[in-house]
């Protein structure tokens, strides 16, 4: 992969030094890594190991400068053309971002901290297509406050190179230079900034009192930033008033691992600290958001939570600071070598480079995809079937192909993130829609029926209005697995003619959609059937089927039929009819009776209006459900009775004979699909006509279930043909 960093810059600092680290062992993995920020200490250490740098003022948050890096970046990433571009702080994010709209490249950002602002600084933020979160409550803080959704966060580490900082080295030549002798060292590294230079500080004040404890004691304070000179002048009075240079600023240093190797004891946070610690130093975890004290095992869990930066714990005083320093430099040798062996293993299992290499380079795949698919379906309304449809496309396409991204038009975009890992965006908000599809290289509309007009014309309009607006746009649309019909209305018919005729690629679920098409005037000859996508879904794990069934009633190992059924205007006499249907089949055959809920709100009471008129128990599923946990359930049926079109083809997709109640043509046309009697229409519904067909097919069940068989395996065969045509269209799309 080509990747380019971006961040502020390359002085001394925790997530400067993540950035570098980062950077090498992605080179050390055969990618072309280069770097753009506004330059410091540690170019010359990317640059020897093969990693391009580029100067950009990407420090500066003034108009002029942001322009100024906008444009240098824009002629990198021309140059550059990166697979990945990965920014580290707030401005080159922001700029990073305002670029990607029009330059169209992969962006993923890293967040190193939290801030506090509001206002116009609020509006210089762009978290990407996904975000590395370098610890839980950083990931909590882009949650809370820009609304970032979970599932686009991935949790990462500061990898430490244990290597590089390492108990073998000796520090002796550090020592040498500022003349450290015997005495104990104390070090401290951080970028020295008014809102970070607070440790630093203290330590200065610190250092006459710690000196009449510890007479040789001397002090290294490591890097730079816009408050070392005052800091500077502070120390030069401590160490005039000692007589003799206790406390050392060195400036910012590329050599961090030999300053840590010269010390006996850390103070500080972050990355800084895990540095330390990996040198088998004790350390104490105090910095500008708060003082956690001397780390050791009781301490693990909290300084994780906050990447070792001490935000959960109250702001260090003079004295809780120097209580910590005199504990940890009055430790027996044998303990301080206890608590800095731990660290060193802590930094290990935990910390290391390669883990926050592989965590990139997992968030980069998932962004590079290089096909974006639009899904326009009925999604989000908490309807099983239609949310199988959803999740079995989602399977589908991952497995046939690593490189299709995903965006789903829902009316719950939260819910379908949430449930599917999505990206998802609300149906009815216009302009998202319209940038959604702009963006995207094919509109996929389907599985389901979605072209009919039983529900409304105004349900029917909605969907064609998207396809014509991603026609207008020049995008590719693949009716998917589409049901068509009923339409009934004239106008209407003629609109899905027209729409269907303009459609790039068109698959059916069953042959007596591909016939309604025809009877509207299609003269299309590629028109493919295939079979519903739910045929490529896989059930949850058969314990989850066995521990719903038994929370709703159904005793382990008990033969059952499961009825879907659902609220349907004018069905006359049809609860009390089915429930007679239902009764038989307790009696004659010992099976309980269980009622499945694929949309609950609009299932339930019909469900439970039948269960009223029934003689004999019966049971409800009334649990909240995902689709794979109803076709763990359903595969557990010795019949199904389904109203519900899907519920037959989640039977189908497990291998349960089934009989269906009609309500509407589509079930009828997928019963002769499967080869499966109908036990009559709800309209119409006649008890004693259902039950005759009822101990018809218990008469023949074990013809009529090997023949389900066959029929559900090519089901399935079918239903991959979607994704290879899918597959097709795009790369024969790109090429045009």
């Amino acid at each position: 992969m080509k990747i380019l960093m971006a961040t502020m810059g390359l002085d001394i600092g925790g997530a400067e030094t993540h950035i570098v680290e980062l950077s090498k062992e992605l080179k050390s993995r055969g990618h072309q890594v280069a770097v753009v920020s506004n330059g410091g200490v540690y170019v010359p250490e990317i640059e020897a190991a093969g990693i391009r740098h580029y100067a950009a003022p990407l420090n500066r948050r003034s108009v002029g400068s942001m322009l100024q890096a906008q444009r240098i970046l824009r002629q990198i990433i021309a140059r550059e053309k990166p697979d990945i571009v990965h920014a580290h702080a707030r401005i080159p994010a922001f700029l990073c971002g305002r670029l990607q709209k029009s330059m169209g490249f992969a962006f993923v950002t890293s967040c190193h901290g939290v801030y506090q602002v509001s206002g116009a600084l609020r509006l210089l933020s762009n978290w990407g297509e996904r975000t590395l979160a370098v610890s839980e409550d950083i990931r909590d803080y882009l949650i809370r406050q820009y609304n970032v959704p979970q599932e686009h966060i991935t949790l990462t580490i500061n990898g430490i190179d244990t290597d590089k900082f390492s108990p073998a080295l000796t520090g002796e030549t550090v020592r040498r230079e500022f003349d450290l002798g015997d005495g104990p060292v104390i070090a401290h590294v951080s970028r020295l900034d008014p809102e970070t230079v607070y440790t630093a500080r203290q330590l200065v004040e610190l250092a006459p009192a710690l000196c009449q404890d510890y007479p040789g004691l001397h002090i290294l304070i490591v890097g730079g930033g816009g408050a070392f000179e005052p800091l500077n002048a502070q120390a030069e009075e401590v160490n005039r008033k000692l007589g003799r240079p206790c406390v050392i600023l060195t400036g910012p240093r590329t050599d961090v691992n030999q300053l840590v190797a010269a010390c006996g004891l850390f103070v500080g946070v972050s990355r800084a600290a895990l540095e330390a610690m990996a040198a088998c130093k004790p350390v104490v975890l105090s910095g500008a958001q708060g003082h956690t004290g001397l780390f050791g095992p009781e301490l693990l869990e909290k300084a994780v939570d906050t990447n070792f930066c001490c935000r959960t714990d109250p702001v260090s005083t003079p004295e809780l600071l120097r209580a910590d320093i005199l504990r940890a430099l009055a430790l027996s040798p044998d303990r301080a070598r206890e608590l800095g062996d731990y660290g060193r293993r802590v930094v290990q299992e935990r910390y290391s480079v390669h883990r926050m290499a592989d965590d990139c380079l997992a968030v980069y795949d998932q962004v590079r995809r290089p096909f974006h698919v639009v899904m326009s379906g009925y999604y989000g309304f908490s309807n099983a079937g239609d949310d199988a449809i959803l999740e079995a496309i989602q399977q589908a396409i991952h497995e046939a192909s690593d490189h299709i991204c995903v965006t789903a038009l829902s009316n719950d975009p939260e819910l379908t993130r949430r449930q599917y890992g999505l990206e998802a965006i609300p149906r009815f908000r216009v302009w998202k829609v319209f940038s959604a599809l702009r963006r995207c290289d094919a509109l996929l509309s389907g599985g389901g029926s979605l072209l009919q007009d039983t529900t409304s014309t105004r349900s029917l309009l909605y969907y064609l209005t998207v396809i014509r607006c991603a026609h207008r746009l020049g995008k590719p649309v693949m009716l998917y697995a589409n049901g068509i019909g009923p339409v009934r209305r004239p106008a209407n018919r003629r609109r899905v003619k027209r729409v269907v005729e303009q459609a790039t690629l068109i698959t059916l679920r069953d042959h007596s959609s591909a016939r309604e098409l025809q009877d509207m005037g299609v003269t299309r000859t590629d028109l493919h059937v295939t079979a519903d996508p739910v045929f490529h879904l896989s059930p949850a794990p058969e314990t989850r089927g066995e521990e719903l069934l038994a929370g709703a009633g159904v005793a382990p190992g008990t033969p059952f039929v499961a009825v879907s059924v659902r609220d349907w205007p004018d069905t006359g006499d049809f609860c009390r009819q089915l429930a007679q249907l239902c009764d038989h089949l307790h009696r004659e055959y010992g099976l309980a009776v269980l009622f499945l809920l694929m949309q609950p709100s609009r299932d339930r009471a019909t469900a439970q209006q039948v269960q009223s008129f029934m003689a004999e128990p019966s049971c409800l599923l009334d649990t909240p459900c995902t689709p794979r946990e109803l076709m763990a359930v359903l595969g557990k049926a010795k019949l199904c009775l389904a109203m519900r079109l899907h519920t037959l083809i989640f039977a189908a997709r497990m291998a349960v004979p089934s009989m269906g109640l009609v309500y509407d043509p589509k079930v009828d046309s997928y019963l002769k699909e499967l080869d499966l009697p109908a036990a009559g229409r709800v309209d119409s519904f006649d008890a004693q006509e259902a039950i005759r067909r009822a101990d018809a097919l218990m008469a023949d069940y074990p013809a009529v279930l090997s023949h389900l068989k066959d029929k559900s395996a090519a089901m399935a065969r079918a239903a991959g043909e979607n994704e290879r045509l899918l597959l097709e269209m795009l790369e024969q799309h790109r090429m045009h």
